[in-house]
């Protein structure tokens, strides 16, 4: 390695440091209840980058804000430099990017794939072998950078329409959505008359008889929410799910948190949703850091309120990320995509959800 080789490596690694000590300054403020909610309310809009991603993001733009130099506390739309010429806007003279992690990965190959000791890495440019496999697979992050939309000039961008939603009104089409995915998933769906059927519960999630319960003497946005609490439980927490036993206020805040981020992606009033407070659970882990506990089950739940709002034919909020952009041009874009590794939760056994 030449020295200046070295000098741009250590350069990397200390933005790379600085970036983040800042995420972990931000997910360690979120210590009640309530920052929670704001944070996976923000994410839902940001749903297109990851949990850490969406932190280290709104925390830039609103300290900017706080300097004077972007007009609004909270981001609209981001993208990279070049994303933004596509568009034809052009970043503005000394506005200063957002440091998101991307990754870096590096290709693998394999002549027998089902044997993870068979896989090499390829060089640059190198070609693999016949008839082997190639992966791609994360071997670090570096920083990258991306602007508001405030910190660009140019010409306008489309805007995705926002739903409209009277007090107590389910979302059209949520409701069929999210029961299409909870009977895919292998459950029946149980109506019942009031809380008393089900334990005193709003809903109730049964892995032995593979049945969801949802009471129905509540109002349309309060079943369709519970509902999702629901889906959440059948997609987390299966027993059969390797990353589904594990402490049982973590499993509900999971749940909560996946109602929360679909209801909050199709405009739905968020002031009724309880989370606990984060900081109990969060150092209850053993073996994990508060921070580490946080950072994983929130990139839980946006992978899978992602997963349940990429198969709904709603109308919901925009995610982010500026129309005209597809996904998977924000996911490629040099010098990396906003992803980053995730962390495991702790694991134990966990048989029936109610909430």
């Amino acid at each position: 390695m030449t020295t200046t080789q070295g000098r741009d490596l250590a350069a990397r690694e200390a933005k790379l440091e600085a970036v983040q000590a800042k995420l972990t300054e931000a997910v360690s403020a979120l210590v009640t209840g309530e920052d929670w909610k704001r944070s996976l309310e923000f994410a839902a809009t940001f749903r297109s980058r990851s949990f850490n991603n969406s932190m280290l993001i709104y925390v830039q733009h609103y300290a900017a804000h706080q300097e004077g130099r972007v007009p609004e506390p909270t981001p609209t739309y981001v993208a990279g430099f070049k994303q933004w010429l596509t568009l034809d806007r052009h970043v503005i003279k000394g506005q200063r990017g957002y440091a998101i992690l991307a990754p870096v990965t590096a290709r693998y190959a394999s002549p027998t794939p089902q044997n993870p000791a068979s896989w090499h890495r390829l060089g640059r440019g190198e070609k693999p072998g016949q008839g082997e496999a190639v992966r791609s697979r994360l071997i670090g992050l570096k920083p990258a950078y991306v602007w508001d939309i405030s910190q660009t000039d140019g010409a306008p961008i489309p805007e995705t329409p926002r739903p409209l939603l009277l007090k107590g009104q389910a979302p059209d089409g949520l409701w069929d959505g999210l029961a299409d995915q909870i009977e895919a998933n292998g459950y029946g769906l149980r109506l019942v008359s009031h809380a008393t059927a089900i334990g005193g519960a709003n809903g109730l999630t049964d892995y032995v008889t593979r049945e969801v319960s949802v009471r129905m003497d509540m109002d349309d946005a309060a079943q369709v929410k519970t509902l999702a609490h629901e889906l959440g439980h059948v997609l987390l927490h299966r027993p059969d799910n390797a990353d589904a036993a594990m402490h049982r206020g973590i499993a509900e805040v999971e749940a909560e948190s996946v109602a929360l981020m679909v209801g909050a992606a199709h405009g739905l009033d968020t002031t009724t949703y309880t989370v606990p407070y984060v900081s109990s659970w969060a150092s209850s882990v053993s073996g994990k850091t508060p921070v580490e506990v946080v950072q994983s089950t929130a990139e839980r739940v946006r992978k899978a309120a992602v997963g349940i709002l990429d198969q709904l034919d709603t109308r919901q909020v925009g995610n982010g990320t500026p129309l005209g952009l597809d996904r998977e041009a924000v996911g490629q874009e040099r010098p990396g995509p906003a992803a980053e590794s995730t962390l495991s939760p702790a694991h134990t056994q966990v048989e029936v959800m109610g909430r």
